[in-house]
């Protein structure tokens, strides 16, 4: 069945811009009423793959992740997704009182605890909405949560990835919970919810017990 809305919260790639290329006919093909959304991972600056070349400098070696990083963007455009980089969408229905009604998705660049850099700036991604409006904010790391979302916003839903559960999950149990205090599935405090999805990939090439998911969340009004 369609999809009123799909969104993607980052780490499309490893490394380098070219490992999506396989699969851009097949991403290409999501489709929801309205529209797929996407923002950036830690993985997508591509700072990690820079060629252990002794003649990269270190203008050389941010020019090679740049350029990876534009050729992401321009993949993830011609798949279709709608790329927000610190900013927001308005997306508007009519109701059954034929009254206009809205929700916010919000898009920030990612925002991490070290070693990870930040790059957001939830000021510029939160310009021109009104306190009350529905919002949901996508943001790689679910550190961002508690940091600078919870108590800080009226962010009523806050989507995430970054954990992949450390990809291993026993019952209750993931490595993860010793670097990140939400790690896995949904966190309601406050009035804010956050759900963070283990994903489909990962850095290596195993899972257990953290096995690949892709969620589906219904909003319901109140």
């Amino acid at each position: 069945r369609s999809r009123d809305l799909i969104v993607f919260t980052g780490d499309l790639v490893n490394i380098k811009a070219t490992e999506v290329v396989p699969f851009v006919k097949i991403l290409k093909n999501l489709k929801a009423k309205d529209g797929v959304y996407s923002v950036l991972g830690n993985h997508d600056y591509c700072e990690y793959g820079i060629p252990a070349d002794k003649n990269f400098n270190d203008f050389t070696k941010k020019r090679w992740a740049i350029r990876n990083q534009h050729a992401l963007m321009f993949l993830q455009r011609q798949m279709g997704w709608n790329l927000l980089m610190n900013e927001n969408v308005k997306i508007t229905r009519q109701n059954e009182y034929n009254k206009e009604e809205s929700i916010f998705v919000i898009g920030v660049e990612n925002i991490s605890k070290p070693p990870f850099q930040d790059y957001g700036n939830m000021t510029k991604a939160m310009e021109g909405m009104r306190i009350g409006t529905f919002k949901i904010l996508l943001t790689h790391d679910p550190s961002h949560w508690r940091r600078g979302v919870l108590g800080q916003t009226d962010i009523a839903l806050t989507l995430s990835g970054h954990t992949h559960a450390g990809q291993i999950k026993l019952g209750k149990f993931s490595p993860a919970k010793w670097m990140y205090h939400e790690w896995g599935g949904k966190y309601v405090e406050e009035g804010s919810m956050l759900h963070v999805s283990l994903g489909v990939g990962g850095t290596m090439p195993f899972r257990l017990g953290a096995w690949p998911e892709i969620n589906e969340i219904t909003l319901v009004r109140h």
